[in-house]
């Protein structure tokens, strides 16, 4: 075996291993019936010294692991049109850090289209409680009651003068540090939150002038709490009459901030996780049959080449399922359909190498020169096809992300992950397995290569036939 072969089963030996590592599942039996894994401490399955590390199992879609999926609309219409995308874009961050502190585990918060806002919450059954966490504009406001002309009470917005200026006490004003406490006699959740020092400022005005009056909460036009001032109050207060949910929710919209736009909810969706369940395991089977189906056609039809081929499958599996979690991506039903079809598309490259191989020694080359020129010439057929594969991945995605169709997208984006690793071990995995056995004896054992003796040799005898006779006609 020459050096250049010898480095590169040994990069190949290093990635596959790498690959297994990352693949292993955290929770083996998932996805392993009846398999018993070793011991460990909640999913930790390595450590060095003090250091222990956590393994991650592949991100799940709404379709496999159950959940929430919400799309929002952005009302930009008051909005100048060179404003509305950063607005939407503004949306799109303040609902980040909204799920972000209510502990959602890798949420998919993606903008389709001018104006829409798609929200996947994984493991999130409450589709209620999750309408309140997003859908909410969240802008807060203060107000004090005032008797008209008619004797009618109404609130109106609390003014105060700053800086020779009449300001509306809003939101806008507080830290972001707002928590849920508990009053410490009755034990009733509450939201406390704080003033920047501006915001102090009119709340201390405002609350010296309503003292033994209700000063409203208002919370999107809504009244959420209308206590009665006591004192004066600068820089604290506090928000009553919710429940821990309630509390809860109000707390994380106030540190995120109020959203720039209002919104409305288009479409919302609740995901029964046992279907998920089941499209895993069903996908899980499918995959193993289908993988097992292609391998042995390989392996009776191209016999030793089908065997490298087969071992190229195999990694090529490893290394697909690698990437998936490092970057990570969303793995969804059609994403799944998608990584079994090019697994396909995989074989199909080794198919037109092994061919063009057998033809190759049909006219009389050497296994060893037959096998160079397959790949070789083999290649631009390769290339082309999957470039029009990687093309109609860019438009798949391109649709699935301006039409609101995530599901296209990951179907696009597994797919086009799936070609491009195809084609690093279709031309130099098995290429470099070939070459391995060309360097053994068994390169003399032609049968073993799907292609008999006496037809090599009846292929010499005609190809030195039509070489005397090309040179009587000359």
């Amino acid at each position: 075996m020459s050096r250049r072969n010898l480095q590169f089963l040994t990069a190949i030996a290093a990635i596959t291993l790498i690959s297994l590592w990352v693949t292993w599942p955290k929770y083996p039996e998932r996805f392993l019936p009846g398999f018993v894994p070793w011991p460990s401490n909640d999913g930790v399955y390595f450590c060095l010294g003090d250091s222990c590390f956590d393994r991650r199992d592949l991100r799940l879609g709404l379709d496999l692991q159950g959940g929430t999926q919400i799309v929002l609309e952005a009302d930009v219409s008051q909005r100048p049109a060179q404003d509305r995308a950063g607005a939407v874009e503004g949306v799109k961050r303040i609902i980040e850090r909204r799920i972000n502190a209510y502990g959602v585990t890798e949420p998919l918060i993606q903008i389709q289209g001018s104006n829409r806002i798609s929200v996947q919450l994984p493991g999130v059954k409450d589709i209620q409680e999750a309408i309140r966490l997003i859908g909410q504009t969240a802008q807060l406001d203060f107000r004090e009651q005032v008797v008209t002309d008619t004797s009618e009470t109404q609130w109106v917005k609390a003014k105060a003068r700053v800086d020779s200026q009449e300001k509306e006490l809003t939101g806008a004003y507080l830290k972001p540090n707002a928590a849920v406490i508990f009053e410490s006699q009755t034990s009733q959740p509450q939201v406390s939150f704080e003033f920047n020092d501006e915001g102090a400022g009119l709340f201390e005005q405002i609350t010296t002038r309503l003292i033994g009056k209700p000063l409203g909460i208002f919370l999107d036009d809504e009244l959420v709490s209308a206590p009665t001032v006591r004192a004066v109050i600068r820089e604290r207060g506090i928000i009553e009459g919710l429940d821990i949910n309630e509390a809860r929710v109000l707390a994380i919209q106030l540190n995120a901030g109020a959203l720039p736009v209002p919104v409305h909810i288009v479409q919302q969706q609740d995901v029964d996780a046992m279907l998920g369940a089941d499209s895993i395991r069903k996908s899980v089977v499918a995959g193993q049959v289908g993988l097992g189906i292609v391998l042995l056609f390989m392996l009776l039809y191209y016999r030793l080449p089908g065997l490298m081929a087969g071992l190229a499958l195999l990694i090529y599996t490893v290394l697909v399922l690698a990437i998936f979690k490092l970057i990570p991506v969303t793995l969804t039903l059609a994403g799944i359909a998608a990584f079994i079809l090019s697994i396909g598309m995989a074989v199909d490259a080794n198919i037109l190498i092994f061919e063009r191989t057998k033809e190759e020694v049909r006219w009389g080359r050497s296994l060893g020169s037959a096998i160079e020129a397959g790949f070789d010439r083999a290649w631009s057929s390769i290339r082309d096809s999957n470039i029009s594969t990687i093309i109609t991945c860019a438009i798949l995605y391109w649709f699935g992300s301006n039409f609101g169709a995530s599901l296209v997208m990951g179907f696009a984006v597994t797919l086009f992950i799936g070609v491009a690793v195809s084609m690093f071990t279709a031309i130099t995995v098995s290429r470099t397995f070939m070459r391995l056995l060309v360097s053994t004896g068994l390169a003399r054992r032609t049968h073993l290569f799907g292609i008999p003796g006496p037809e090599i040799v009846a292929a010499k005898q005609q190809a030195q036939q039509d070489s005397r006779e090309l040179k009587r006609g000359y």
